[in-house]
């Protein structure tokens, strides 16, 4: 079981091992390891530690768990390789997850590598550490370097011991489903869940496919089918629906999209299952459909207002009895399509709401109350976020009687650990459990850059920190597959103690990122580091966003509404992806070196809207027609080049995203829906890929450069307002279909990028 609601100052967690060269150091646990894990002695010389003087423990017999469902994640992460890593169960004496990474007992083995571990989820983290560590090699979100793998794996020449520094590794955001994309197919989700694992990551966020729970739940509380339909969104936008934010949005899903999606997420939870993962489930918080009170006299119903412009759900007073009886339908047509779970996520009116004279912490005890009933001993999972959670709802958790909250199993995942100039949780929340956590890819927006410096300094203090309440990590990407740098960084934070160097895991990052050191590539990431991966804690956790994607004005700063300006050297960043493309051509039978050149290029070039946009408006201001034309060609130009490099990879591609999403996805990532909610969201989930570029973002900026042509020219004084949301909304509701196969050269792509860069 799980330890919610225990915080490490007691626990003496131990940390994984550091950052290292591949077979020139080996850290043990700061506390005595398993008997299974036992035995390993090794000798110092000069701060390095040499090979073990004792031979690799047997396994345990029996196993203490089946390794078969880790070994077919290998399997299929690397399927030439897999074969070559043996894995072993052993016994855990103390809660803690931990792994061991040794060469096989005798020179004749087969096997190259012997991988224990305490958990799937450790032997996995153990066999991720030593493709990193040893061989030299990342798999990542997106990206692998595997293909440079020699056909023998190395042998580690010390042993590798290491151990969870929290017991809660976990991931996703509340968003993932719409941001992430909506419509992905179960090979697309099996891939991020073996990543995900093959990082050390023991607790996932499934928050799709419950639409067709409240269909079930409240066909027993007076609505018709098709009364339900109408009150739930699209796939889309769901995620925003089940927080209490939005409803009715995008057009109900027909019945055969509907049961696809059902389809995926059995599996979804069925895999994280079988790896020993927890499913983290939505929890029942009180949200009821339209109407409620009037097929339910009495009801203690609460209208929510708007968010965003839109009309959010009402809510049912927790208190209301009808409210558990709602709670027991939920979890147990919850059990029937998904099974089980030790873990419920749930917010009390997440991002306002109201709560009209309902005491919130009374509230919470109803809703832990209604929890416990359904699943004995469950935590509750809350989200970190703006005014959430209330302290007024943990402290009446924490007061509340142990047979009633189960002894406070609250978990708070914070999405903020990294955003604020000054961090201190256990004031924050009274000492309530929570997960250090951040949130980088805001609408999946095309960002690449993170607080990671932040990171590395505050997580160890604050786990060493006397009676903390730090108890895990949180990976809350709002979609995942962004930013791998980021995502390898922050999930190795949950593997160790111990500080990290940042200069020095850049740096070796490269080598392992592109399967093979190269000096330019280690050059660039060096810079990368120091600018894009530097950004100080203050208001933001992202970088700035893209200008191509904004709503067209000379005066832009950010596309989405809120978003920061530039936040680091974009010259010196602009020269390490010059550097990065310079590097040896051998790392392009890499796929991670291959996403990264588009990637880094794409990035260099939004960069460049921001130096061309203000000299395009200052050409406007003093009616320099010359220098406009040449300036907003120069722009135009840009986003034809953007579009031909996104094209060559199939994760840059907007019918990679859609699928088979038709107005809610387009929507998502333009509008945000109508009219109203666009004044404040519009281009939130905006990113640059191909087919959106060409289509969305290229004709916006022509409409607007030619129409402010004839202000330079002086044929006109004085403009109309263009109506943006109209051309999105007219290319959203169209039924274009877009590609989902790469095409062209990515390498001749980035390098004709680089040579318009430089001749600026």
């Amino acid at each position: 079981m799980l330890g919610y609601g225990l915080t490490t100052g007691g626990l003496a967690l131990v940390g994984a091992a550091a950052a290292m060269e591949p077979g020139t150091a080996s850290v043990t646990a700061a506390r005595p390891p398993s008997e299974a894990l036992a035995g390993v002695v090794s000798e110092t010389v000069s701060g390095r530690v040499g090979r073990s003087l004792a031979r690799p423990p047997e396994p345990p017999e029996p196993e203490a768990f089946d390794v078969t469902p880790a070994q077919r994640v290998l399997e299929r992460l690397l399927p030439e390789h897999a074969g070559q890593i043996r894995l072993h169960a052993a016994a855990a004496d103390d809660g803690v997850d931990r792994y061991r990474i040794s060469a096989p007992a005798q020179p004749s083995d087969p096997y190259a590598v012997v991988v224990e571990g305490t958990s799937t989820s450790a032997l996995l983290a153990g066999a991720g550490w030593y493709l990193k560590y040893v061989a030299g090699v990342t798999v990542s979100l997106p990206g692998d370097s595997v293909a440079l793998l020699a056909e023998r794996l190395p042998s580690p020449s010390t042993v590798l011991a290491g151990a969870a520094a929290v017991p809660h590794r976990f991931a996703l955001n509340d968003t993932e489903h719409g941001y992430a994309g909506p419509y992905r197919s179960w090979a697309d989700w099996e891939r991020t869940l073996d990543v995900l694992a093959l990082h050390g990551c023991n607790e996932v966020l499934v928050a799709a496919g419950h639409d067709e729970v409240y269909r079930r739940v409240f066909a027993e509380f007076g609505y018709r089918p098709e009364d339900v339909d109408g009150w739930i969104p699209a796939p889309a936008y769901q995620p925003w629906w089940l927080l209490g934010n939005v409803q009715a949005l995008g057009g109900s899903a027909d019945p055969a999209t509907r049961q696809a999606g059902v389809d995926v997420v059995r599996r979804i939870v069925d895999r994280l299952r079988e790896l020993g993962l927890t499913p983290v489930l939505p929890g029942y918080a009180g949200l009821v459909p339209g109407g409620f009170a009037s097929r339910n006299p009495g009801a203690a119903v609460i209208p929510q207002g708007d968010w965003g412009g839109y009309q959010r759900p009402d809510w049912l007073d927790t208190r209301d009895p009808l409210y558990a009886r709602i709670a027991e339908s939920f979890f147990r047509h919850q059990a029937d399509l998904y099974g089980l779970s030790t873990a419920y996520k749930m917010d009390l009116l997440h991002e306002g709401g109201r709560a009209a004279g309902v005491p919130l912490g009374a509230a919470a005890v109803a809703v832990m109350t209604a929890l416990q009933t359904a699943r004995p001993g469950a935590a509750w999972v809350m989200l970190g976020w703006q005014d959430n959670p209330r302290r007024e709802v943990l402290d009446a958790l924490r007061g509340c009687a142990s047979a009633v909250c189960a002894g406070q199993r609250v978990l708070v995942v914070d999405g903020c650990s990294d955003k604020f100039e000054t961090f201190d949780r256990e004031d924050d929340w009274g000492g309530t459990s929570y997960a250090f956590g951040t949130i980088t890819d805001f609408g999946g927006r095309s960002l690449l850059g993170a607080n990671a410096a932040v990171w590395t300094a505050r997580f160890p203090k604050a786990l060493s920190r006397p009676g903390s309440a730090l108890s895990g990590t949180a990976w809350l990407p709002e979609a995942s597959g962004h930013d791998p740098a980021a995502f390898e960084l922050f999930t190795e934070l949950a593997w160790r103690a111990d500080p990290v160097d940042l200069a020095d895991w850049f740096e070796r990052y490269a080598a392992r990122r592109y399967g093979r050191p190269d000096a330019a590539a280690a050059q660039a990431w060096r810079v990368f580091s120091q600018t894009a991966y530097s950004l100080p804690a203050g208001k933001y956790t992202q970088a700035q966003d893209s200008l191509f994607s904004a709503w067209p004005d000379l005066s832009a700063t950010t596309a989405a509404s809120g978003g920061p300006a530039m936040r680091y050297d974009g010259a010196a960043f602009q020269g390490a992806v010059l550097r990065l493309l310079q590097a040896d051509p051998a790392l392009r039978a890499a796929d991670a070196y291959r996403y990264d050149v588009v990637d880094f290029t794409r990035q260099a070039l939004a960069n460049h809207a921001r130096v061309l946009l203000p000299e395009i408006k200052d050409a406007y201001v003093t009616r320099n027609l010359d220098g406009y034309r040449r300036l907003t060609g120069r722009w135009l130009d840009a986003m034809r080049l953007l579009d031909t490099l996104l094209a060559t990879d199939e994760r840059f591609l907007l019918g990679t995203f859609l699928r088979s999403g038709g107005y809610d996805a387009r929507s998502l990532i333009t509008t945000w829906g109508d009219r109203e909610a666009s004044k404040a969201l519009r281009n939130y989930g905006g990113r640059e890929l191909a087919g959106l570029v060409a289509d969305v973002y290229l004709p916006r900026w022509r409409k607007h450069f030619a129409a402010y042509e004839t202000v330079v020219t002086g044929a006109v004084e004085e403009l109309a307002a263009t109506d943006w949301f109209a051309m999105d909304d007219a290319w959203a509701r169209a039924a274009t279909r877009y590609p989902t196969a790469a095409t062209g050269d990515p390498f001749a792509a980035a390098n004709a990028v680089a040579a318009f860069l430089t001749a600026f």
